[in-house]
């Protein structure tokens, strides 16, 4: 049981820094299209909007329209942007600290196999470090959040509880 549950963590932790990969590639991609098409674009509305389309929508709202075109100007300056997104070096470290977090952070659960022989209770106790992190981490995010912080701490324990229930009702 000890060495499924280190191999699902090493799983999951590859998994997701994957996934962090791909959303790195996904947002440069998403950029560099979007300043192809503003450097292409003759037409100052259409650049405007598209240079609008890129910023968050509380920043978009406040830009007058000559401040746009002047972004669109000092980007049709830049040198020529290459035609594919490509990963860094910091997108790989940041995988790599994506993985460390989720392997580290599913660790605690696994430590009552490490030290109690018997699974039964071993998984009740993992069950119950569970759900003092998952409390914890939702106690943090209210804080965080401005929210109450007692109750997202326990809605975050209804809902890990809900999700482990259709999981295992799903066959997991």
């Amino acid at each position: 049981m000890l060495i499924g549950a280190l191999g699902c963590n090493l799983a999951w932790g590859i998994i997701d820094g994957v996934f962090y990969l791909m959303g790195c590639l996904a947002e440069k991609g998403r950029g560099l299209l979007a300043l192809h098409a503003v450097r292409k674009t003759i037409d100052p509305q259409q650049a405007r909007r598209l240079i609008a389309g890129t910023l968050p929508p509380v920043i978009a709202s406040i830009l007058q329209p000559a401040e746009l075109e002047t972004m669109h100007e000092r980007l049709k300056q830049l040198p020529e942007p290459p035609e594919r997104a490509r990963l860094h070096m910091d997108d790989w470290l940041g995988a790599i600290g994506v993985f460390l977090l989720v392997f580290f952070s599913t660790f605690p659960v696994v430590i009552p196999f490490i030290f109690m022989r018997n699974a039964g209770p071993a998984l009740r106790v993992s069950n119950v470090v569970a759900i003092v992190m998952l409390f914890l981490m939702g106690y943090a995010l209210g804080r965080m959040t401005g929210r109450h912080r007692w109750l997202v701490g326990i809605s975050m324990v209804i809902l890990g509880s809900i999700l482990v229930g259709l999981t295992v009702a799903l066959g997991g």
